[in-house]
């Protein structure tokens, strides 16, 4: 009996198959975190872009509308999922006497956390705010 056991000690058949059962669910929070993580800077690129091109739009003579921007911005938006949009505001401005747009779009990002309360989602919100200067010219358009 003794020698079974001292056989049995010294062998290491079966020793990869508990290295991987430690090292696996590490392995794989890891790679879903990273998952994850590359979900929400697509959505942060893509909210970005979408502001970005709503200021650009906004600084062209003659000023168009702020509804006209609007539509430009949720047209524009990529990867982002329309039920988890906030609705982008444009408001006029002035700073230091120059004429100026405030836009501001913010975008509800849902993550899955699989190892964290079996299978629960986080949302995050996401917000984006952009300052466009127009011409002179075109203040009396809203």
């Amino acid at each position: 009996m003794t020698g079974r056991l001292l056989k049995l000690r010294r062998s290491e058949s079966g020793s990869s198959a508990v290295e991987f059962a430690l090292v696996a669910p590490a392995f794989l929070a890891l790679v879903l975190g990273i998952a994850n993580l590359g979900i929400f800077f697509f959505a942060h690129a893509g909210l970005k872009s979408a502001v970005a091109e709503g200021a650009r739009y906004a600084s062209i003579s003659p000023k168009p509308d702020n509804d006209l921007i609007a539509a430009r911005i949720t047209d524009r938006r990529f990867g982002l999922n329309p039920a988890d949009i906030t609705a982008p505001t444009v408001t006029n401005c002035t700073d230091g006497g120059r004429p100026c747009v405030d836009i501001q779009m913010g975008y509800q990002v849902k993550m899955n956390w699989i190892f964290v309360g079996s299978g629960s989602w986080s949302t995050f919100n996401l917000t984006e705010r952009r300052r466009a200067f127009v011409y002179k010219d075109s203040l009396s358009s809203t």
